[in-house]
């Protein structure tokens, strides 16, 4: 699982790999020498640098270094959804070469073009500061490319081959279920760390839309903060991060969306450099903006919200027990502990008719 909105594995290349990689690179006939390597923040699972090719200026991404059993697979995913969008209308990183090759790094990676953007959870361009109208649009020009992804062709493509059978929606409360009773059987959790989570997952479980949607790529993980905006103009430059895509159902991203944008209530703090400035469009301006791109309309929309609600905050709650654990600081498990409360707590209120989100 991944844990959005958590500063990024902090890591680089020692000389080893500096020099495995460049002797793949040469063998790829991509360039001759790498230089220049500078460890960036990217999603907590990952490691991700910048460093230059023949002058080039790329970014590479590979698992942390104490890579988890479903590490290489996951970043096998990433390669394969990245390559399915090239050329499409989904801003997205380039992909430039990737290697599966164990003997190279010990794991999977792929080298990317790096994006010409900022991350808004880390910087604002002055442009955003001094024009509020840029701000305003951003948000719906954002909400346009998340309507955009859930469009994207996939049937035929090397990601078709990691779409599961069956029903996706149906899998995701047994899964989320199954997530807090392992944290529940660690030492020292406690059993109801997450008020409202039985709850919200029957509610789910007994409201579960009809059967019958389009499945679509759904990105898993959208937020502005895996988002790269461009400085020049108000539009996404790259959605990044795609640790947690998919094929499924991609209301689910329009609920993630929203659940996470950041206005208030904004459980995670997300994008705060930008939500600081003000002037950001509102939900019910994204939601237009989603559909008026060709984005799927549902008259389900508090499940999509609520299960937003229950996987997001299940999935941030592992830090918490993993802090319980000794693996993490209490600082970040407590900070996301008390937004998976939150979350909890925002989705009680969805499925009871409050709309918190409005």
């Amino acid at each position: 699982m991944a844990e959005p909105m958590v500063p990024g594995v902090t890591g680089t290349l020692d000389d080893d790999a500096v020099g495995a990689l460049r002797d793949w690179v040469r063998a790829q006939g991509i360039g001759s020498d790498v230089t220049d390597v500078v460890p960036l923040t990217g999603g907590s699972q990952n490691v991700v640098v910048r460093l230059k090719v023949d002058g080039r200026s790329l970014v590479l991404r590979r698992p942390p270094p104490h890579p988890r059993p479903n590490s290489n697979r996951t970043m096998q995913r990433e390669i394969a959804v990245l390559r399915t969008l090239a050329g499409g209308a989904v801003p997205h990183p380039a992909i430039v070469a990737s290697c599966e090759d164990l003997d190279v790094l010990g794991v999977v990676f792929y080298l990317m073009e790096e994006v010409d953007g900022f991350n808004p959870g880390n910087e604002v361009a002055q442009a955003y500061v001094k024009d509020p109208a840029m701000r305003h649009q951003v948000g719906l020009n954002y909400a346009a490319d998340v309507a955009r992804l859930g469009q994207a062709s996939w049937a035929g493509s090397e990601l078709e081959a990691w779409k599961r059978p069956g029903s996706f929606l149906e899998r995701q409360v047994p899964q989320w279920r199954s997530a807090v009773n392992a944290y529940r059987q660690q030492d020292g959790y406690v059993y109801d760390s997450l008020p409202g989570v039985d709850e919200l997952c029957d509610w789910l479980e007994a409201n579960l839309p009809p059967a019958g949607y389009e499945p679509g790529i759904v990105h898993g993980d959208i937020h502005l903060n895996n988002t790269m905006l461009r400085r020049d103009a108000p539009e996404v430059a790259a959605f990044v991060d795609w640790e947690m895509c998919t094929i499924g159902d991609p209301l689910l991203d329009l609920g993630w969306m929203l659940v996470c944008w950041p206005i208030p209530p904004n459980p995670l703090g997300s994008a705060g450099y930008l939500a600081e400035l003000g002037g950001l469009a509102q939900r019910g301006e994204l939601l237009e903006a989603y559909h008026g791109a060709g984005g799927r309309r549902t008259e389900h929309l508090d499940w999509y919200l609520a299960l937003a609600c229950l996987k997001l905050g299940v999935v941030i709650e592992g830090t918490w027990a993993r802090y319980l654990a000794g693996a993490a600081s209490r600082e970040a498990g407590q900070r996301l502990h008390d937004s998976a409360v939150m979350l909890m707590g925002l989705g009680t209120a969805v499925v009871a008719g409050e709309r918190p989100f409005s």
